[in-house]
């Protein structure tokens, strides 16, 4: 199969960091059993650098299928397996594009061709669901942070509503994303020590993790669901916001062909409220010393 350069992207996320962390000597490792002959040593480039290189060289090839195959190998996931079944999921978003799915049969993994873009009725369903949920009204005060950060946010949400009554698509996903952004990255800040220490937590090449400002929204939901502080819903339906800060140059809005609507700022709208009552309402999972 031959994918787009937005479904190696993600391709590439699932390999270096999503499903696990891969340090450089692992990537290697991952490669080398497609058939590459690579060493890890100095003048290693960065990882994100050699995956998208070594993913551009088997795009097309039956390399390609064993890299998939390899990454969701089931037996990498024992104990895991509603996990692996989401990152599935999560892939045939960017796949359905390419008109491709990946399927799980027990313990094999398939590929199905699709004859046309389609988007799983079941999804349609649940996002329904989704939409429909209300929210207790929950104060900001109530998630703890700090008074002055609060007010700025309290000052979006004004302005949220504002633009969604006069149908503003955009402006909702530039401010949703910003303000859940700051106000996840305030909850790091109150947790310090749990989000490091997640399993999920972004890391540079040499294994260590990042620092909170280097975090993107993507890398603040994952940990923040890690935790249990956010629950699966809202990561699901964050797929808009996490690339919020692209749509803001209108060529790489062109290139992606994001195209907003009312709908999609409904769902961001609704991640946004979601997590707020979540991030009050929930507890985080202890650390063992």
């Amino acid at each position: 199969m031959i994918l787009q350069e937005k479904t190696l992207e993600k391709l590439r996320l699932l390999i270096n960091e999503e499903t696990e962390y891969r340090s450089g000597p692992m990537l290697v490792k991952f490669f080398n059993a497609l058939g590459f002959r690579d060493s890890y040593g100095q003048g290693f480039p960065s990882r994100w650098m050699y995956t998208d290189e070594k993913l551009a060289q088997i795009n097309g090839t039956p390399e390609l299928d064993k890299c998939i195959r390899n990454l969701f190998a089931p037996v990498n996931f024992i104990g895991r397996i509603p996990e692996l079944d989401n990152f599935i999921r999560d892939f045939n978003q960017y796949l359905a594009f390419d008109k491709w799915q990946a399927v799980r049969n027990g313990t094999e993994i398939t590929f199905s061709r699709l004859d046309k873009i389609i988007i799983d009725d079941v999804d349609e369903i649940e996002e329904d669901d989704f939409l429909q949920r209300e929210f207790q009204e929950v104060s900001l005060e109530s998630v703890g942070l700090d008074g002055i950060v609060t007010e700025i946010l309290k000052f979006r949400i004004d302005e949220i509503k504002s633009c969604l009554s006069v149908n503003a698509p955009l402006s909702v996903i530039f401010l949703v994303g910003s303000t859940l952004e700051g106000l996840l990255l305030g909850t790091a800040l109150k947790y310090p020590r749990e989000f490091n220490q997640s399993k999920s937590s972004p890391k540079y090449d040499d294994g260590k993790v990042k620092k909170f400002p280097e975090w993107t929204l993507s890398n603040l939901i994952d940990v923040a669901c890690a935790v249990g502080l956010l629950g699966e819903d809202v990561k699901k339906f964050s797929h808009a916001l996490k690339d919020f800060r692209n749509y803001i140059h209108p060529y790489e809005q062109m290139s992606s062909g994001f195209d907003p609507d009312k709908h999609t700022a409904k769902i961001c709208w609704q991640v946004l409220k979601a997590a707020i009552f979540q991030l009050a309402k929930n507890e985080i999972k202890s650390i063992p010393s």
